[in-house]
């Protein structure tokens, strides 16, 4: 299956009371796949606020958004906990729905072995039918998935692509040393073209909400061979990708990301509790990006 080589990472839009806003979920689809260029959409991700979203929450949203984008695009449902059995529960769930694959982040807080992940994705990815994708985060988890352990996990027939945020030393192994056809995005948006020029094959973007059309253009050139205008337009949006993960007190995704997209008009509300909004301070250094 092809998800494309731009996809991103939705934040989830909240009303008011921080409750899911389904008339700005809907206009946030049709924004990111018909003004920011993106591929595909992860849904109820880290950057949707997953680890605050009910179970019942993340169904409505995967539902909700495969009749939104009306095979416009591939819908792809973060279900991956550190709990090994309710992931398995929710993916179940989210492929009677009809998503087109699964986003498994690595279990964080518990911090298995190596053959602990392997046994867990396998596990999960042998109890659906659908594409599995793996994430490895471990600024956010706490453990990496190691590169012998992704190349063996890629034997799985429907363990097809990973979202890996590791150095390239890592993700050079992993292109080099996986089963043919697995794909390799890049889970960190300045590190897109970097993956693309060892063989990665995109980006799952936080930054493609705000400059995805230039993210798009930079992977064009670069596949089109003018890697000198790929990097041309690189440099020219690296301190909006840089900065939205580097504001003033280092404040979390996707609170600048939202910032930002509010600033623009795309009203996608605030975060949930125990993240914070971004300050007046942090939403200044957000606008001057984006200029």
């Amino acid at each position: 299956m092809d998800f494309g080589r731009l996809i991103a990472a939705m934040v989830t839009p909240f009303d008011s009371n921080l409750q899911i806003d389904w008339t700005q979920t809907g206009i946030l689809i049709d924004y990111l796949l018909e003004e920011q260029s993106n591929d595909s959409l992860v849904i109820s991700g880290t950057t949707g606020e997953s680890p605050t979203l009910t179970e019942e929450e993340k169904l409505e949203l995967f539902a909700f958004a495969i009749k939104r984008a009306n095979g416009r695009c591939k819908i792809i449902a973060g279900t991956g906990s550190n709990d090994t059995a309710h992931s398995i529960h929710l993916s179940r769930e989210a492929e009677k729905l009809g998503v087109d694959a699964l986003l498994l982040v690595a279990p964080y807080y518990n911090r298995p072995s190596q053959e602990g992940l392997y046994q867990h994705f396998k596990a999960i990815a042998e109890s659906v039918s659908i594409p599995c994708i793996l994430y490895n985060v471990e600024s956010r988890t706490g453990v990496n998935i190691d590169a012998d352990t992704t190349i063996r996990l890629s034997q799985i027939p429907n363990i097809v692509a990973t979202k890996d945020c590791a150095d390239l030393d890592q993700i050079t192994r992993i292109v080099s040393g996986a089963a043919p056809g697995f794909l390799v995005y890049s889970g960190d948006d300045t590190m897109a073209l970097p993956v693309l020029s060892v063989g990665g094959h995109g980006i799952i973007s936080v930054a493609s909400h705000v400059v995805g059309k230039e993210m798009k253009s930079m992977i064009n050139c670069y596949l089109q061979g003018d890697t000198r205008e790929a990097a041309k337009v690189h440099a020219k949006i690296h301190p909006v990708m840089k900065g939205l993960f580097n504001c003033p007190h280092r404040v979390p995704n996707p609170a600048p990301v939202k910032y930002a997209l509010n600033s623009k008009g795309v009203e996608v509300g605030g975060v949930r509790l125990p993240l914070l909004n971004a300050t007046e301070e942090e939403g200044r250094f957000i606008d001057s990006l984006l200029k």
